[in-house]
């Protein structure tokens, strides 16, 4: 007589999703407004989906936002007269992205306080770093870009809702 079964330890079941990963995307028009709008469509999204982040990660993160709409709108609305922007939340992560259609890459300007303004990408950069994050420019296959940030949920230091306590 055959055997069918296996022996050995059962497969471990697949793991869910948590309740409030996964991936949102919307489009906006590449015009000054949409940058509070957009902020405040994220900020809203978080709490809809009960994102278990700390405060100062969603501050963070909200002025990522409102830094890569900015720029965005000021520099890409000629030849993109829409942007779209993503929120992908994982278990432990949150990754925002700004895409246009404009061919040029931004580049982080250094600190030069004799100008005002320019230094959009810096502040990204920095707040992400101290946050425990990454951000990078990528081109899209249409020609375009997409500047994105990724942020743990939980700050450096500080117990992340899916660590054992």
């Amino acid at each position: 007589m055959e055997s069918r079964g296996s022996i050995g330890p059962p497969e471990p079941a697949p793991v869910q999703p948590l309740p409030y990963e996964g991936v949102w995307r919307f489009t906006a028009p590449a015009v000054d407004v949409s940058v509070p709008q957009a902020r405040h469509a994220v900020r809203d999204l978080l709490n809809r989906q009960g994102v278990p982040v700390h405060d100062d990660t969603v501050q963070g993160l909200l002025l990522i936002v409102s830094e890569l709409v900015t720029n965005a709108v000021r520099h890409a609305a000629l030849l993109s007269p829409e942007v779209a922007v993503e929120v992908a939340i994982g278990a432990e992560w949150i990754r925002v992205s700004v895409e246009d259609n404009h061919p040029y890459r931004p580049k982080a300007l250094e600190r030069d306080y004799a100008t005002t303004g320019g230094r959009g990408l810096l502040l990204v950069r920095e707040i992400t770093v101290e946050a425990g994050g990454e951000c990078d420019v990528e081109q899209t296959a249409s020609g375009g870009k997409v500047v994105w940030a990724a942020l743990p949920l939980a700050p450096p230091g500080v117990t992340s809702p899916r660590s054992p306590l």
